[in-house]
Order: C-alpha cells, then sequence, then structure tokens
C-alpha cells in the first residue's frame, strides 16, 4: 500500500501550478438564457454568502428547512424498495447511517450508485438527495442507489466525513450478496462536496487496497481548498457559490491545516501528485462556476497519468444548475449525459473471443 500517492502535492511542481489569480481581464462567459431566467426569479442568486459568523445559524436553519423525506415517501407507493440501515464506522467512530433504495420488484443482483450528497460537506443529508435520484431511474440504468449520512463539519472534521464514507462503501462491499447489489459494478458518485468526497473516496480505496469501484461520477465536484484558480475569481458575483462560502467550508473542513501546504490529497483531491490507477471519472462542471478551472484541471491530470475520464462544460451553466432549474434544455441535457455514461459503465464485460484453433500437429487439413 503506497500511501505516499495521497500526500499534498509540492505547490512547486509545475504541473499542479495555478496562476496568480487577481481580477482578470475579460468578461465572464454569458448564462444561458434558461438559466438565467431561473435564477433571476429565484432567491438563490442573493443568498448571503455562508461566513464562519453565520455558519452556525446557516446549519441550524438548513437542518430544519431542507426536506429529509420519510422512508414511506421514498418508496413512492410502492415503485422502491428502500431501508435505512447502521453499519459500523471506521475504529473509534460512531456508525455510519446508509440509506438503501432500489427499484421494486428487479430479480438479480443490480449496479450500484453509492452516492455522497451535496451541502459543502456542512450541510445536507442522505435522504434529501433521494426523490431526485430515484427519479432518474426512471429513464436511466436499472440500479441500486446507497446514500451516505456522514458526518458534517466543522463538528467533524477532516477525515471524519471521508471515513464514515469509507467504512461504508466497505461493508456494503462486504454484504452486497444480501443487498442484492453486484459488488463488481459499483460506481461512487456526488455533486459538489459530495462529488470531492467521492473523488477523495477513489483515491483512499485504491491507496488502501479497498473495494474497487468501477467508476466515479463527479458532479461539479469541489476539489481545491486554495481558491487559486482563474474562474474562482473571474465567476465570483456571476456564480450562485461565491468564493467566500467555498472558504467558509473549506476552514471549516480543514481546521488548522486550511491556508497550510499540508492539507493532504484525501481532503482535497486536486493536491494529489498521482492520479493513476483510478476508475474511469465522468466531470462535469459549468462554464460560469467557480469550480470550473479545478474541476477541468482534475480531468486534465487523469489523462495525464493515462487514465479515463469524460469532460462535460456546460455553457452557461451555474453551480447546481439543473437542481434550480430542472426542466431546462441544459439540464436534460446533462442527466441525459450522465445516465449515458452509466449505461457504459455499468455494461457487463463482453465475453472474450473464442481462442484460435491449434496449429499443433495433426491439426492441418486431411490428406
Amino acid at each position: 500500500m503506497d500511501l505516499s500517492r495521497g500526500l499534498p502535492a509540492d505547490p512547486d511542481t509545475p504541473a499542479h501550478r495555478f496562476p496568480e489569480a487577481g481580477p482578470a481581464p475579460g468578461a465572464a462567459p454569458p448564462l444561458d438564457r434558461e438559466l438565467a431566467r431561473a435564477l433571476a426569479t429565484s432567491a438563490r442568486g442573493a443568498r448571503e454568502p455562508l461566513t464562519p459568523e453565520n455558519l452556525a445559524a446557516r446549519q441550524a436553519r438548513d437542518a430544519a428547512d431542507r426536506p429529509r423525506p420519510a422512508l414511506g415517501e421514498l418508496r413512492a407507493d410502492g415503485r422502491f424498495e428502500v431501508e435505512e440501515l447502521c453499519v459500523p464506522g471506521a475504529p473509534g467512530d460512531p456508525d455510519v447511517t446508509l440509506v438503501s433504495a432500489r427499484p421494486a420488484g428487479l430479480a438479480g443482483p443490480l449496479p450500484l450508485l453509492y452516492y455522497m450528497h451535496g451541502g459543502g460537506m456542512v450541510m445536507g443529508n442522505a435522504r434529501s438527495v433521494l426523490p431526485r435520484l430515484l427519479d432518474s431511474l426512471a429513464s436511466g440504468p436499472e440500479l441500486a442507489v446507497i446514500s451516505v449520512e456522514y458526518r458534517l463539519a466543522p463538528a467533524t472534521r477532516y477525515p471524519g466525513a471521508l471515513e464514515d464514507c469509507y467504512a461504508g462503501l466497505a461493508w456494503t462491499a462486504a454484504h452486497a450478496a444480501g443487498l442484492g447489489v453486484d459488488a463488481d459494478r459499483v460506481v461512487i458518485g456526488g455533486k459538489s462536496a459530495g462529488g470531492g468526497l467521492a473523488a477523495a473516496l477513489a483515491l483512499l480505496t485504491r491507496d488502501r487496497g479497498g473495494p474497487a469501484p468501477i467508476g466515479q461520477l463527479l458532479l461539479c465536484p469541489m476539489l481545491d481548498d486554495r481558491g487559486a484558480t482563474f474562474s474562482s475569481h473571474r465567476m465570483e458575483g456571476v456564480d450562485t457559490w461565491d468564493r467566500t462560502s467555498n472558504a467558509t467550508v473549506w476552514q471549516a473542513v480543514l481546521g488548522d491545516l486550511y491556508g497550510s501546504a499540508d492539507v493532504p490529497a484525501y481532503a482535497a483531491p486536486a493536491r494529489a501528485t498521482d492520479l493513476s490507477g483510478l476508475p474511469p471519472a465522468y466531470v462535469e462542471v459549468g462554464s460560469t462556476e467557480i469550480l470550473r478551472d479545478e474541476d477541468v484541471a482534475y480531468a486534465q491530470a487523469i489523462w495525464r497519468a493515462g487514465g479515463d475520464a469524460e469532460l462535460h462544460v456546460w455553457p452557461g451553466a451555474f453551480h447546481g444548475f439543473d437542481t434550480l432549474a430542472p426542466r431546462a434544455a441544459l439540464s436534460r441535457d446533462a442527466r441525459a449525459s450522465r445516465a449515458r455514461w452509466l449505461r457504459r459503465v455499468l455494461a457487463p464485460a463482453a465475453p472474450s473471443p473464442p481462442a484460435p484453433p491449434s496449429s499443433g500437429p495433426g491439426s492441418g487439413p486431411a490428406r
């Protein structure tokens, strides 16, 4: 096990050095017209940034206001089989809650999407993302979903959330038969903070020799704590996610590590120096997101390491565009692209071609 592969990158390594990015010339890309209309009619565009001072109050408000559907609601009149599982956490850590869901009536082991919710690693819950995920199964590949209830910062700092996700994945793989899932066809994924956790989980399970996912679905992932990219400055005031909020949540997650050169790649995957040996990645981001350049750079780093990455930069899209405007054409295109990628990655391996006939003695034509 080579744990050095998850150590922080040398900030002087050219492949990982970002340019100094102060106020940059030029304008931000224009918003997609449908998305701009949706943003204009939403309070989200004028949302107060997260700060260390208001974080506790915003967390309390989110916990009270964010939908947390009951299991009966998630079952949707019998369309899905849903159960909540309590599984062992890492040694010395509390148990981890997993919410398991699958289309009802499907026999045989199903491929699995092991999913981490968004919320900046400071908000959100495992149940709130499931209605949207389950709805997507109607037009996507037949698969099961497990959503992870990981601990939130700053009450639990790095590596608590990641260890929760790893413990849940390891338990799931060990109990796949009882869950009715195929341990050899697991995709890990998530959105925003959940996408960053999925990328970190891919690194961690590689380096620990843990369960081997066959894909990583990274939707607008939070990957870089440094906030030094061009887009992190240029998209300020355009994107729904702002630099102040981004810095606040990274500080909440990292604590005393924040702002240092000692941040591990398992905390901020953009710092990884070795992205070889990872499962195929689907990386998606909007062109007007502050996270755009770190996500594009991550896909490029996977390619440089000889890996497989499918990159989508949706023109005129802001952070969380498909949640805010689910019926917009760009949102529909994004969901269709994710579904196509999942079908390809989860397709059973083709059988090996038959061996050619032997050319040994006696195998030639009869005379």
